[in-house]
């Protein structure tokens, strides 16, 4: 397949630039067909990456004077801030320069920066953020988290669509079961465009539609891909990491507690901590951005290294798969009109 080139944001999220370099120099040991540009203010890069032993000759650093902070007008911060880390990252990817870019910056930046700098496969309406999480059957797409918090019926098929491909092709699930995120499974629950895009799931081809999820049973794996608009998978998500982290610390203080739990801590710890490393959610990496012309991962703010080694590192198969040409030929799209692309390039100028 040859070399693989990663861009990765090393000035955002809240543990950069330390966790960010220490992640992508964890991921070149592991992955010898990688190469990183670790883009942001140099002399901070070259402080974190002070003691570190890595390759040389496929780390490279591009220096980016600004730093996109989390609580930024988007649009404003890409416009303006054009020599932070976010936007010369992303144009690494539009110029071909890598293949990928990874983050764990600004959400807002994120997507408004890739939808205006790459574009979208002609054909996609909106591009959704698309995390695996881990469940009690294996691994689970929800899609959307983040991107479009007021989605429509047809980006809705589209989201199915092509979390059923990536889910098959990436994850290697066969025939994923796919189901819509719903406050429960009679029909006549849900607002109007989950009632207005059920119908239509259930006609659209080349997708195992199963009906309605409720959010108590993803966490069962009762499907493979979770349909949803941006705001319901945002506080899928949230919950999700808020409810781990709840009962890691309870497990925690209660093996703690008296002289007999921590005797018996010492006698389930292996099992106890096999078990848990299954349901972490750093273990997936980060939430790729689907349907652009390139690939953008968006990993959590507060990501530790391990989570920014497995987001660069999903980047590979990304590549290796081809996952934007299977979109284009699985879901049959078609160009958008010449009024969409004209817009695209005016925002773009």
């Amino acid at each position: 397949m040859g070399m693989v080139s990663v861009a990765v944001d090393a000035m955002g999220g809240d543990n950069a630039p330390g966790e960010i370099v220490k992640g992508a120099v964890q991921a070149l040991k592991a992955k010898d067909d990688l190469k990183i540009t670790l883009v942001g203010r140099e002399e901070a890069i070259k402080g974190a990456l002070q003691g570190c032993d890595y390759p040389e000759d496929r780390l490279l650093i591009l220096n980016a004077t600004e730093v996109i902070e989390m609580a930024e007008p988007p649009v404003k911060a890409i416009s303006t801030k054009r020599d932070s880390s976010i936007v010369k990252g992303l144009k690494l990817v539009k110029s071909g320069e890598c293949d990928a870019f990874v983050t764990a910056g600004s959400s807002g930046a994120t997507l408004v920066g890739g939808q205006v700098l790459l574009g979208r496969v002609k054909g996609i309406e909106r591009p959704p953020f698309a995390p695996v999480l881990p469940s009690s059957k294996g691994p689970v797409l929800l899609i959307d988290c983040g991107a479009n918090v007021d989605a429509r019926p047809s980006q809705l098929v589209q989201f199915a669509q092509m979390g059923s491909i990536y889910m098959e092709s990436i994850v290697g699930v066969k025939n994923p079961r796919v189901a819509m995120a719903n406050i429960g499974a009679e029909e006549e629950k849900g607002n109007a465009v989950v009632k207005e895009t059920m119908p239509l799931l259930e006609k659209t081809e080349g997708i195992n539609f199963t009906g309605s999820i409720e959010a108590r049973d993803v966490v069962f794996g009762e499907a493979d891909v979770v349909v949803c608009d941006a705001f319901t998978g945002n506080m899928i998500l949230k919950t999700y990491e808020g409810t781990a982290a709840m009962l890691l610390g309870e497990i925690k203080t209660a093996l703690k507690s008296t002289l007999r739990s921590k005797i018996g801590a010492l006698l389930i710890m292996p099992a106890l901590k096999k078990t848990l490393k299954k349901f972490s959610i750093s273990t997936y990496g980060g939430a790729p951005m689907l349907g652009l012309n390139g690939l953008v991962v968006k990993t959590h703010g507060n990501a530790k290294a391990v989570e920014v080694e497995h987001s660069i590192e999903q980047c590979i198969e990304w590549k290796e798969k081809r996952i934007n040409d299977q979109f284009i030929d699985k879901m049959h799209l078609v160009d958008r009109t010449k009024k969409d692309t004209t817009d695209t390039k005016k925002t773009e100028d």
